[in-house]
């Protein structure tokens, strides 16, 4: 295990240390909540390890979450706003200056002020938290859009690039390593027929008719806290995966998330649905809060839900037809049913995409 006093005396703290505990529910980080004393006052931050297996340049991630992290606070001081600091993770540096210490081990760490009288929740519970969570990633992405100096660090490249998943899946149906594409034929098509879809939104950024921005790339709803009292969602947590992107990307993957009850792996397709009601939700946070939108991205909003669900589905099949080497699955055909879950959200998508252009148009 690790030794979170020593750690923690890595950064910049001025502070006795007290305890140290495992903290939350993410599967990638090692993540810990630690107590220290300051003038006889208990402080709390958050001390975390970045897993260089996932990400495999974590001190360029740490660069792109310091400039996202200033500019944020920047902007949050300059508007007056007398939360600032709970509005945004903050670094607390190294004692050498940096934005991340590194253990005998060579791990890289980072230490945040932990954010108190605010939680993430795992689950979406009513339309409200749509409104917030979708306006808490629009301020998220407005704070950052005039971000100074160089392009951020990919820190996974090709994310969110539908055009080179599609080839991907081609790949794996081409190669059909363990003979199961015979079986699947039916699903395989539906997607090689929606193709098209795929190459849309990176035509448009490679054309530059649809911007690149500063995206989160993670919009689930744990990925914010909310205000204990008020409800309020106040702070974008988890930027591991902030890096330039789409707009497109941030919105379409919150309407994946946030807007069917079924699980992500249903057996029972037909408790999957598009929710208007909580993609109208979804519209009105996020349409308030990023009023930096051009009309193409504003008119795209509906079409980035079929994206990303597609796009999530596709690299299911792709994993299935590739053995289940990525997604961890708890049964045979895991990523089968993941997929099919996928594609009756889309279908749902599909039939709803009228109606969900109006919704947009009002906001």
């Amino acid at each position: 295990m690790f030794d979170l006093q020593k750690i923690a005396g890595l950064f910049d703290i001025r502070a006795d240390y007290v305890f140290g505990e495992s903290y939350g529910s993410g599967h990638i980080n090692d993540t810990f909540r630690i107590e220290v004393e300051q003038a006889g006052i208990r402080v709390r931050y958050i001390l975390q390890r970045v897993n260089s297996n996932v990400f495999r340049q974590p001190i360029g991630l740490m660069e792109n979450v310091k400039r996202v992290t200033d500019e944020a606070l920047r902007v949050l001081l300059e508007e007056g706003c007398k939360e600032a600091y709970r509005r945004t993770l903050t670094i607390i540096p190294a004692k050498d200056g940096k934005p991340y210490a590194q253990d005998e081990e060579g791990n890289v760490w980072r230490v945040y002020p932990f954010i108190e009288r605010a939680r993430t929740f795992d689950m979406i519970e009513n339309p409200g938290q749509c409104v917030e969570v979708a306006r808490a990633f629009g301020n998220f992405q407005k704070l950052g859009a005039n971000l100074p100096g160089a392009p951020l660090f990919e820190t996974i490249p090709d994310f969110h690039n539908t055009t080179k998943r599609f080839q991907n899946f081609q790949k794996a149906i081409a190669a059909d390593p363990l003979g199961r594409a015979k079986d699947v034929q039916k699903e395989i098509d539906w997607y090689l027929s929606r193709e098209a879809d795929c190459h849309k939104v990176v035509n448009y950024l490679s054309s530059g008719e649809l911007p690149l921005r500063v995206t989160h790339n993670d919009t689930k709803l744990n990925n914010v806290m909310l205000d204990d009292v008020t409800g309020e969602g106040i702070c974008v947590i988890d930027l591991d995966t902030t890096m330039p992107g789409s707009a497109l990307y941030d919105f379409g993957d919150m309407i994946r998330t946030s807007t069917s009850p079924a699980a992500e792996d249903e057996k029972d397709l037909s408790l999957v649905t598009m929710r208007m009601e909580y993609f109208e939700a979804l519209a009105k946070g996020y349409c308030e809060a990023a009023t930096f939108l051009t009309p193409l991205e504003k008119e795209l909003l509906p079409f980035s839900g079929k994206l990303l669900t597609m796009e999530c589905g596709m690299r299911f099949l792709t994993d299935y037809l590739e053995g289940d080497t990525y997604f961890k699955i708890k049964r045979p055909e895991h990523n089968l049913d993941r997929t099919r879950t996928q594609m009756a959200l889309v279908e749902s998508i599909e039939a709803q995409m009228d109606e969900m252009m109006k919704v947009v148009a009002k906001y």
